[in-house]
């Protein structure tokens, strides 16, 4: 059995951002100032830490099991875990001013613990080796998630948000936990490595494990936003606090993707031709339906989440490409291109979202695609950060999107199915469209209103960190092998199938 003080290693990063999580929330409570500067130094401050702790314990090699395979710890935990910190770091920066300008802190310093929480859940997930974590997790990150949404309480649209997003996420968790207990039914076992097991030896009960897995991938295809379970996306995406929106539309699909990793590929890997069919059906609709729907938009904000939806579309289009690989190397690259894809995406929506929030002020809320006419003059540097996002999901070179894109589809050719890339390739020249229309809107056209044209007053960090954002998306689009080479590394590491 695994001594007790190396299980408590292994979770060290979860205890000390649940302690730090805590410090933050009480040094709120007694900060009587409206700017909560401390509270917000506290939780850069804790990110920073914790980035500082994962990378250490990366570098020490430190793995293993802990908790009788509650919880995992090893490569793809350390980098997933280390891209949250940075990510919700970055959301943290972009939404500060917003927050305290449009009174979302009016209350204390909710939103720093909250998404500090919301990490914790997250960290969970990533490191679940056992059905019950998986659930912990995500049921931690979503009970915060839910409060970060109705955190503007006299909002009426934020109240209406949460509340859509409350019921269809308690309904998506019901259909996993009942997925679960079919799973446990017909393996006899929650541990995921128990169950791959179980599977191979062929003692499994196949019909209520084949139902269990359906239920499973459309409990997370909810979670996901993916069609035909995206209904409640754009409205809550809408109707939330702009810095808020920010939160939601980064760090959640990391870690239920860690969790899709584990789950159905280390866990169910063995009835993957099951699966697989769901996939493909999920990405294809997705890429439709988000590419298509998107063009309709003027609000920014639901465009951007029926841009994700497409986007989460390629995603499983990547772990598709795994199930149906010949050999093993192709395999752990078709599932590590989708971990590379899923990094740049969130690197590129983080921008895009983080401008919105810029933008926005004490009595306006920049959220149609209008109320982007000028940027360029007003604030360049935002504006060249715009158009590195939005080149960026649309596949354009040399951003990293178009590496991602193009690494999604020649694993898809290499898998033989050439028509889903051919189809995958047209959705994305539709995509194209949206995505450039905002730039030409922030770079060729007037401002209808003189109010509108004012500067966004932010801070000399905040616009250093959008443009380092913008300059690595390019950086990456020019040079991407190294981080592709550690998506796969780490999946050739981590995962046994």
């Amino acid at each position: 059995m695994m001594h007790i003080p190396f299980q408590i290693a292994l979770v060290t990063p979860e205890i000390l951002l649940l302690v730090l999580s805590v410090v933050v929330l009480l040094v709120d409570a007694f900060n009587k100032t409206q700017e909560r500067r401390l509270t917000f130094l506290l939780a850069i401050g804790s990110l920073l830490l914790m980035t500082l702790v994962s990378l250490w314990q990366w570098h020490a090699g430190v793995s293993g099991r802990a908790f009788d395979g509650l919880y995992v710890a090893d490569p793809l935990s350390h980098l997933m875990k280390i891209a949250s910190y940075l990510a919700v770091a970055a959301v943290l920066i972009y939404g500060r001013d917003y927050a305290e300008q449009n009174d979302v802190l009016q209350n204390g310093g909710e939103f720093y613990s909250l998404s500090l929480l919301t990490l914790l859940g997250q960290m969970v997930m990533i490191s679940a080796g056992n059905m019950l974590t998986v659930y912990l997790g995500i049921e931690l990150m979503s009970f915060a998630l839910y409060a970060l949404v109705a955190l503007r309480r006299e909002s009426v649209a934020a109240t209406e948000a949460a509340m859509k997003y409350f019921v269809l996420g308690a309904l998506a968790s019901g259909i996993l936990l009942y997925g679960m207990s079919m799973i446990y039914g017909a393996t006899g076992a929650l541990d995921l490595r128990q169950i791959a097991e179980v599977i191979a030896s062929g003692h499994a009960q196949r019909m209520p494990l084949v139902f269990g897995v359906v239920f499973i991938v459309a409990a997370f295809a909810f979670k996901m936003g993916v069609v035909p379970f995206h209904m409640w996306v754009p409205d809550v995406y809408h109707g939330s606090p702009t810095a808020v929106t920010l939160v939601l539309g980064t760090t959640p699909y990391l870690a239920a993707f860690a969790v899709i990793l584990r789950l159905l590929v280390e866990g169910l890997h063995g009835i993957a031709l099951d699966w697989q069919p769901m996939l493909l059906i999920l990405a294809v609709l997705s890429l439709g339906v988000g590419n298509i729907v998107a063009i309709a938009q003027t609000n920014f904000k639901r465009m951007l989440a029926y841009s994700m939806i497409s986007h989460m579309g390629y995603v499983f289009l990547g772990l598709l490409s795994g199930v149906l690989a010949g050999h093993a190397g192709a395999i752990e690259k078709a599932y590590g291109v989708s971990l590379f894809y899923l990094l740049i995406y969130v690197f590129s929506t983080s921008i895009t979202f983080g401008i919105v929030v810029l933008l926005s002020r004490k009595g306006f809320e920049c959220e149609e695609i209008a109320d982007l006419k000028g940027l360029n003059r007003r604030n360049p540097v935002i504006a060249g950060a715009l158009l590195a996002s939005m080149f960026s999901l649309a596949g354009i070179p040399p951003f990293a999107g178009f590496y991602a894109k193009l690494s999604v589809l020649q694993v898809l050719v290499g898998a033989d199915h050439v028509a889903i890339a051919v189809v995958a390739v047209m959705f994305s020249l539709i995509g194209a469209f949206f995505y450039l229309r905002v730039v030409k809107v922030a770079y060729f056209e007037e401002p209808d209103d003189e109010a509108v044209a004012v500067q966004s007053n932010n801070g000399l960090i905040t616009r250093g960190l959008m443009s380092v954002n913008g300059l690595l998306l390019l950086a990456l689009g020019v040079l991407p092998g190294g981080l592709m080479a550690l998506c796969v590394k780490v999946v050739e590491q981590s995962l046994k199938f």
